[in-house]
């Protein structure tokens, strides 16, 4: 009975406090994460190919806004895109992947014929390990959605190559 209404007096005990304290800090050393490659850049390589590819896309989004990065129309097909930086810290790149993965495929109640994840192409070194490491969860996932591709972007050449998401398994 005491150390319940201790609790109700000190909601935040210095512990609770400090571990909020330090989440925070993470998730502002997190956006400033330095990138090697923004996905800014990833972005406009693409809009560029793509629009020389004849589709139509949405605009630029401003800086924090949320929702697709790019959506490509060209005829039936609707693709949205989602983009990604590579960052410095590998910790990072994975916390930017999987969290990626999961707007990618949300995008497929917006009607989209095709969701992609758009990574700088350096993320391709890793991708075969990637797979490797997930096994059969992550052929599972590729079956489960087959409208789900990775593109890896060459932002120094200005080209990009599609890859289907079971394609890194071989």
């Amino acid at each position: 009975m005491k150390a319940r209404s201790l609790s109700r007096s000190f909601p935040l005990l210095p512990s609770a406090i400090f571990r909020r304290r330090y989440s925070r800090a993470c998730k502002q050393l997190r956006r400033l994460m330095p990138a090697i490659i923004r996905s800014e850049q990833v972005e406009e390589v693409l809009r560029l190919r793509l629009r020389e590819e004849g589709y139509i896309l949405s605009a630029n989004r401003a800086y924090g806004e949320t929702g697709t990065d790019i959506i490509a129309s060209k005829g039936t097909e609707q693709l949205h895109i989602e983009a990604i930086a590579f960052k410095s810290s590998p910790p990072a790149r994975s916390k930017d992947f999987y969290e990626i993965f999961f707007r990618a495929i949300s995008r497929i109640k917006l009607g989209a014929t095709l969701c992609v994840i758009a990574l700088p192409k350096r993320f391709g070194d890793g991708l075969h390990q990637r797979a490797s490491a997930i096994g059969a969860g992550w052929v599972k996932l590729g079956d489960a959605f087959p409208q789900l591709e990775i593109w890896l972007v060459d932002t120094e050449q200005g080209t990009y190559r599609r890859t289907t998401w079971n394609s890194w398994t071989d």
